[in-house]
């Protein structure tokens, strides 16, 4: 017999608000050093869309804030579980700006975003241990790790993990890069199971570059002069992150392979982290490459087009679009192995394989 860790319920949340790239016409993009961008908004959103795939992005209400999102994702994967709330030993939210109140300058993050989320569900449990993670975009997947590794060690047995941010309010409007970022939340359950196969969480694999690597995201002020220069946004080193995941996630995605004992032929689809198109699919290439191995037709899904870039609820999100039928050209069945990964901020890296 097996002890298995598997999902058995998700659920999304994503804000009905619709930003299109068209949107973006009439803002006043400027360089870091606060002169004006020498191009024209319309060439700017163009490239933007040929880089990064992104079409649309989803704002929240200016009413709902993070643990709101992350709460409402979590209702619907504890009614997919089945589960009885009250049997949960652990909820972690995955996040990087705790709530962050529509025309607030700072974030929220007393209490935690997952005390936040167990008192909206209405938990009453105190042996249910709720806390958040702060990892960059990786969190989700490194907060399933975790869950992993706590079942493994006898001291939980189901546990709600979610990924939730609003990126738009923290994102400097004269930035180029603020068109990337999106809002939402996705919601796994997790419980052991024992069974006479090994299906579940298999392996995975983290690693954190601290070095140089550490300021690739960062906080910084706007590249407005004339705002206030203490307030700091999110911004980031386009093409350093680029060249880091590049070099860098494929080869922890074969680590957590290995340890799983897995082929690359063996994976039905890779959950990569929504970031850009262009280089999540780089990412899939250099990773089939590393097994000289042509790329699995449709192995990738993809959200971001739509949805955009909301860090740690990107993977749950996407996974639920297709564990659900939701995302149109992708299934997946039972006894597919699929991937889980995602770079960001710290730098970090992760991955997960995962067997349902």
């Amino acid at each position: 017999m097996y002890n298995n860790v598997v999902i058995t319920g998700t659920g999304s949340a994503t804000p009905q608000k619709v930003v299109k790239n068209i949107d973006f016409k009439n803002h006043v993009f400027l360089n870091d050093d606060g002169t004006l961008f020498n191009k024209e908004n319309q060439e700017i959103i163009e490239k933007f869309k040929a880089i990064t795939g992104i079409e649309e992005r989803r704002y929240a209400e200016d009413h709902l804030n993070t643990s709101d999102l992350a709460a409402q994702a979590s209702e619907k994967a504890i009614i997919s579980s089945e589960l009885d709330r009250e049997l949960l030993d652990l909820i972690i939210v995955a996040h990087n700006f705790g709530d962050v109140k529509k025309g607030s300058i700072q974030g929220d993050l007393l209490p935690s975003l997952a005390t936040r989320v167990k008192n909206k569900l209405g938990i009453k449990n105190p042996n249910c241990v709720a806390y958040d993670i702060l990892f960059g975009c990786p969190g989700w997947v490194q907060a399933i790790i975790q869950v992993n590794q706590a079942i493994k060690a006898g001291d939980a047995t189901k546990a709600l993990v979610i990924g939730a941010e609003t990126l738009s309010r923290v994102v400097d409007v004269s930035d180029r890069d603020s068109m990337i970022f999106s809002d939402g939340a996705g919601a796994t359950i997790l419980e052991i199971k024992k069974e006479d196969k090994k299906r579940g969480v298999l392996s995975s694999a983290a690693q954190t570059y601290a070095l140089e690597e550490a300021m690739y995201l960062y906080s910084g002020p706007t590249f407005n002069k004339g705002q206030d220069q203490n307030v700091n946004y999110i911004k980031m080193l386009g093409r350093k992150i680029y060249e880091f995941a590049l070099t860098n996630v494929p080869k922890a995605i074969k680590l957590a392979m290995d340890k799983g004992g897995l082929d690359i032929q063996d994976v039905s689809k890779i959950f990569l982290h929504q970031a850009n198109e262009k280089m999540d699919e780089a990412i899939v290439k250099r990773l089939y490459r590393l097994y000289q191995k042509p790329v699995q037709k449709n192995v990738m899904p993809m959200s971001i087009h739509k949805l955009g870039n909301n860090s740690v609820a990107t993977i749950p999100i996407l996974y639920d679009l297709v564990l659900n039928h939701q995302l149109e050209g992708h299934s997946i069945s039972k006894n597919d192995n699929v991937i889980f990964a995602s770079v960001g901020a710290g730098m970090n890296i992760n991955a997960i394989t995962y067997k349902l």
